[in-house]
């Protein structure tokens, strides 16, 4: 079959791939003038330092599977992400673990002395936390919830903490000892070359066709026997139901010599200060050297129509919409929606990638007769 993959991100190029290599021909198309996504690398040309282009991502994945799949591709070097962040005057390690808080509180607590202190500063009264506040005044309390949490939270999602839900925050933990790794999964890395040279090399295969700057037009799904679309949902239907509300970052760039931030994230907690966090990358390829280093200000906005969108809002107004389009997707055949924006959802890389086996498998796994579905995996 002659399939048709918009988006040559991590899901079209999983996807592709594995339909290539079961003998379907496959075309990949992206608007953009590159490959990877927002996951694209790139070598600065002031510093040599090896950029991600629309911020950091680090690889962390519990999947084994999907841990052997990116290093069939690529040797990916040990990386732990460990990030800080300056709040009220002082340099704090995150996740808030047992140094954060000894250092924040002026104490030398050990583990079950910090566990009961910070139980007796939590709002016990919240028994059953529905918004982002709640859960954080539920679990560490007003202190660590202000220096923390709140200011970065209003610039990153332009709203009140009293506005987000819980389960954004529940994806943040607390520890009580000193491991400052940002993530617990048994795997994690960076790939050597970079993500775009990963996905060249996932692409590089004689059954698929390349083509970049080709945005994709309605008339092109008629010559194919199957869509995957990994744009964003609402743009498949022209926006006609209105668009889905998106977080966008503007970078600002800027270099120095030698090490400028001592770290790869250098997140900033206190609201007077506009941007989320410095990104220093060379701290990302460990393994490299360079005397130059290249830094970029994150700055979070909402995302407007010619603007790249990042981060899905999905509050009640976003999931109403996501509703209507769902059940439109739902009548679509020969099309499915994957990835990131397909589904509206957020996903880590490896989460990204298991799904598109996960869909490419239920393709070549159905009856010749059997319809693939719109969604593998459902977004609500």
């Amino acid at each position: 079959m002659d399939i048709l993959l918009v988006g040559a991100g991590l899901s079209g190029a999983v996807i592709g791939r594995a339909l290539a290599e079961a003998g379907h021909h496959c075309t990949v198309i992206d608007s953009r003038s590159h490959l990877g996504g927002n996951c694209h690398m790139v070598r600065d040309e002031e510093t040599g330092v090896n950029v991600h282009v629309y911020g950091p991502h680090i690889f962390h994945t519990d999947h084994a599977e999907v841990w052997g799949y990116v290093n069939r591709f690529e040797t990916f070097q040990p990386y732990k992400n460990r990030v800080k962040t300056t709040a009220q005057g002082q340099v704090f390690s995150l996740p808030i673990n047992l140094h954060t808080i000894n250092q924040f509180y002026g104490k030398t607590m050990r583990p079950d002395e910090a566990r009961a202190f910070i139980e007796s500063q939590a709002d016990t009264s919240i028994t059953d936390p529905q918004t982002f506040e709640e859960q954080a005044l539920r679990f560490v309390g007003p202190d660590l919830y202000e220096a923390f949490f709140k200011g970065y939270t209003e610039k990153q999602w332009g709203c009140s903490p009293t506005e987000l839900p819980a389960s954004i925050l529940k994806r943040l933990p607390v520890r009580f000892n000193y491991d400052d790794n940002y993530f617990f999964h048994r795997f994690q890395g960076m790939p050597e070359r970079g993500y775009t040279a990963m996905i060249a090399d996932i692409l590089d295969h004689p059954g698929i066709d390349l083509h970049l700057e080709t945005p994709f037009t309605p008339e092109m799904a008629g010559r194919y026997g199957h869509v995957f679309w990994s744009g964003p949902l609402d743009g498949f239907f022209g926006y006609e139901l209105g668009r889905l509300g998106y977080r966008t970052l503007d970078f600002e760039r800027f270099t120095a010599t030698g090490d400028w931030q001592g770290c790869a994230v250098m997140n900033y907690g206190d609201r007077d200060v506009p941007y989320t966090r410095i990104t220093e990358h060379k701290h990302f390829s460990p393994w490299e050297s360079h005397e130059g280093s290249v830094l970029y200000r994150e700055y979070s906005r909402a995302c407007g129509p010619e603007d790249i969108p990042y981060y899905p809002i999905r509050l009640v107004e976003e999931k109403a919409l996501l509703a209507d389009y769902v059940a439109r997707a739902e009548r679509e055949e020969g099309v499915t929606f994957v990835g990131r924006l397909g589904t509206y959802r957020y996903l880590d890389m490896d989460v990204t990638i298991r799904e598109s086996l996960d869909t490419a498998a239920a393709f070549l796994g159905r009856d010749a007769n059997q319809p693939m579905p719109s969604f593998v995996k459902a977004p609500l």
